[in-house]
């Protein structure tokens, strides 16, 4: 399987040159499926979003799907992922993400895609992999108010596959409180590794071998 996990998509061409390499072919040559499913449950503002999309779009796909994961056949679902080459998954409330996944029985199916497909997340869509995706680690993060606001107190990791936690955005502008101060409030409660990346960074994951590719700064609390 091979994941480029991403804070805000592909933002440079570290990152743009990254993902070409672990798809093998010119992206002219290649399907991708956007799913925007974690942007609809955040609120204000969706020009982040505009600007990702178009960001993406223009970078030359042979077919440029957009497929969000309710309300939709699983089956349908599932067919709409085989397609692609790269399946990208958009940021906003990863806890809408991982309930959607789950709730939808797609956890299998889309494992079963990434055996031979490139997946690239953003933000939420990074975040959904890993074993810590839990009520317990939304108290550690702080970030429990993004859980409540779909009326739950509790959420199940759709698929488990890390044992590490990734946190975006780390000295972003649009995210001011997140500096150094921030991310050692965090490794101090914290009782799993996490990566903290920023904006120009990715953490990849081939083969089963993890390492992080970044014009810009990150950090690894172990």
């Amino acid at each position: 399987m091979n994941f480029l996990l991403t804070a805000s998509g592909l933002r440079n061409e570290t990152l743009r040159d990254a993902l070409r390499d672990m798809l093998g072919k010119p992206f002219g040559s290649a399907n991708i499926v956007f799913v925007p499913t974690a942007s609809v449950a955040e609120p204000g503002d969706h020009g982040w979003f505009v600007a990702d999309m178009n960001r993406l779009h223009g970078l030359g796909w042979r077919e440029f799907d957009v497929l969000e994961l309710n309300g939709l056949p699983r089956q349908l679902v599932l067919d709409r992922l085989l397609r692609a080459d790269v399946i990208y998954v958009e940021g906003g409330n990863h806890y809408h993400l991982a309930r959607s996944i789950t709730g939808n029985g797609l956890a299998d199916g889309l494992l079963e895609a990434l055996e031979s497909r490139v997946y690239v997340g953003v933000s939420a869509g990074s975040m959904v992999f890993s074993r810590h995706l839990t009520a317990h680690s939304a108290d550690v993060i702080g970030d429990t108010t993004d859980l409540h606001v779909l009326g739950a107190t509790t959420v199940e990791p759709p698929f488990g596959l890390f044992d590490w936690y990734l946190k975006p955005h780390l000295y972003s502008p649009d995210f001011p409180e997140r500096d150094d101060a921030w991310a050692d409030r965090i490794a101090a409660r914290a009782d799993f590794p996490i990566y903290f990346i920023d904006d120009e960074t990715a953490v990849r994951v081939r083969d089963g071998k993890v390492d992080v590719i970044s014009e810009g700064r990150w950090r690894l609390h172990q």
